[in-house]
């Protein structure tokens, strides 16, 4: 397949696979509690990164790290920011709640990369990326993952013209919350 071919093929594969996944609904999560410009660039950081190590080291990168320990580390993410979302209060700047910039970036960043790294997406670029242009199947992915998290972004924003942030707050940590438990039983299905 040449460049082009390599590119659309790969985005297609990702941002389908990806359409609806747990990092759209991440960002989505995020986006309704934080300003979306961090979350955004969190998202094109974590997705660029994660993409280059696929690609970089292929196939033999699904064995980096345990599968159990990328799961508990995503639970205790995941947890956490479920238990934050029901701390927040009524009057709680919408955009901002309290955290600048850097610290909602910096969150969405390790959020995002330990709940992608090893995803299916992920194995997939590195599969992709051992038979076709390492340039292109990154760069492929890497677009699809900033689109489908951007089209998140922008679906959490819009949520907020309709809902109470207090609603939307326990909501998402409802969300962040499932998304902790159901982690960590994988991690722990993975352990015994």
């Amino acid at each position: 397949m040449d460049q082009l071919g390599s590119f659309i093929g790969t985005f297609l594969l990702v941002f389908l696979a990806e359409f609806g996944d747990k990092s759209q609904l991440v960002c989505m999560t995020l986006a309704a509690r934080y300003r979306p410009l961090p979350v955004i660039l969190a998202a094109v950081v974590a997705f660029s990164v994660l993409n280059v190590l696929a690609v970089v080291v292929g196939s033999v990168a699904a064995n980096w790290l345990p599968r159990s320990v990328v799961l508990i580390v995503v639970a205790v993410l995941f947890l956490w920011f479920g238990l934050q979302s029901f701390r927040t209060e009524e009057d709680d700047d919408a955009g901002g709640l309290g955290l600048s910039g850097k610290s909602i970036f910096l969150s969405a960043l390790v959020m995002l990369f330990f709940a992608e790294l090893g995803d299916k997406t992920q194995l997939a670029v590195m599969g992709l990326a051992s038979a076709e242009s390492p340039v292109a199947v990154w760069l492929g992915a890497t677009v699809a993952l900033v689109a489908t998290s951007i089209i998140g972004v922008m679906a959490g924003r819009a949520l907020m013209r309709y809902v109470s942030v207090v609603w939307l707050h326990r909501v998402s940590g409802v969300l962040f919350m499932l998304f902790g438990i159901y982690a960590a039983s994988e991690a722990m299905s993975l352990l015994i």
